[in-house]
């Protein structure tokens, strides 16, 4: 049987500025363990900002998102303007930071936040194609802020960003650690991970938790 081929979105390097390295190194793991393969993209575009994630300071210097992104995947990425649904199961979004100022505006604009149009093409690509979308973290709120009309999505139980993703025509659900929600009209399965006060080992249970659970939809 071929395996499932997913396609891992990331959004830069680092939690403060980029995509949260635990959350997509465990994502990228976790696809492997259930028997998937997958495939790393991120977009051509300069990073909102640079943070030096020691001090949480500021960076008076410029970085691009693919370029940074290629430290976690080792190289082997790929601009996110050659992303085609029909050469992917399935579509997953680790968070961090990058995911709110890089994939889209989420961070500054909230509910009326705009999203990297290569993010916006990709997401409903794969909602046109029935295939099921994967976010963690902060990222259910952009693929809120994509989709809208009552999609089911979870970041935990943070009031504010709850709040923000009901205005953006979503519907929140409070969850804790590893608990993943799946809106079935949309295919999305999203899971809190470090929206939460969460240790590493919270961390790998959500991303398994979701990476399995879009399985088990593949596998139907």
């Amino acid at each position: 049987m071929e395996k499932k081929k997913f396609a891992v979105v990331l959004s830069g390097c680092g939690v403060y500025d980029g995509a949260e390295i635990h959350e997509a190194t465990l994502t990228m793991l976790a696809i492997m363990k259930e028997g998937g393969t997958y495939q790393c993209f991120a977009p051509d575009i300069p990073q909102y900002h640079v943070i030096n994630h020691l001090t949480g300071q500021e960076m008076d210097e410029s970085r691009n998102v693919l370029v940074e992104s290629a430290r976690i995947a080792r190289g082997d990425i790929k601009p996110l303007s050659e992303f085609d649904g029909k050469d992917y199961d399935a579509l997953i979004f680790p968070g961090g930071f990058g995911a709110a100022k890089n994939l889209s505006t989420v961070a500054f604009d909230g509910p009326d936040a705009k999203v990297n149009p290569e993010v916006e093409k990709a997401v409903n690509q794969m909602i046109d194609l029935g295939k099921p979308i994967g976010a963690l973290c902060i990222s259910p709120a952009v693929i809120a802020r994509i989709i809208g009309n009552r999609v089911e999505v979870t970041i935990g139980s943070d009031k504010g960003t709850a709040e923000a993703i009901e205005k953006m025509g979503a519907t929140h659900v409070v969850t804790t650690h590893g608990e993943v929600v799946h809106d079935h009209k949309y295919n999305v399965f999203t899971t809190p991970c470090y929206m939460l006060d969460a240790t590493i080992v919270d961390i790998d249970n959500g991303a398994t938790n979701v990476v399995r659970e879009m399985m088990k939809e593949l596998g139907k």
